[in-house]
């Protein structure tokens, strides 16, 4: 919230220093650009984080029921974490994406 209440402050001070008028759309698309990409990240990193803690605690409890079978679940369970962090990745491209190179501003003439 303090971003998107900044933003417009320090977009308005290019208008105020060359005399014209405000024009607060660009503050209020970069401000909504900084929290769309915080959410993204966020529900990304939950995302990986509860299916990482599903696959480390699933495959405790198949070690404990068959300690034999120990390198076969550790294979499998270090594939499956692999593919479970990859959730995290795609968020943080995706929210790399909204911060740098948004085609909304584009789209609306702004950027």
């Amino acid at each position: 919230m303090l971003v998107l209440v900044l933003a417009s402050f320090a977009m308005a001070a290019e208008a105020a220093a060359t005399g014209g008028t405000v024009d607060y759309s660009k503050a209020i698309m970069v401000g909504c650009s900084v929290i769309a990409a915080g959410i993204a990240m966020g529900v990304g990193a939950v995302g990986a984080g509860l299916g990482l803690g599903q696959a480390t605690s699933g495959a405790n409890g198949a070690v404990g029921r068959n300690p034999d079978a120990q390198g076969k679940i550790m294979l499998t369970m270090m594939v499956g974490m692999a593919m479970t962090e990859s959730v995290a990745i795609y968020a943080l491209v995706v929210s790399l994406v909204i911060l740098y190179a948004n085609p909304l501003l584009k789209l609306a003439g702004i950027g």
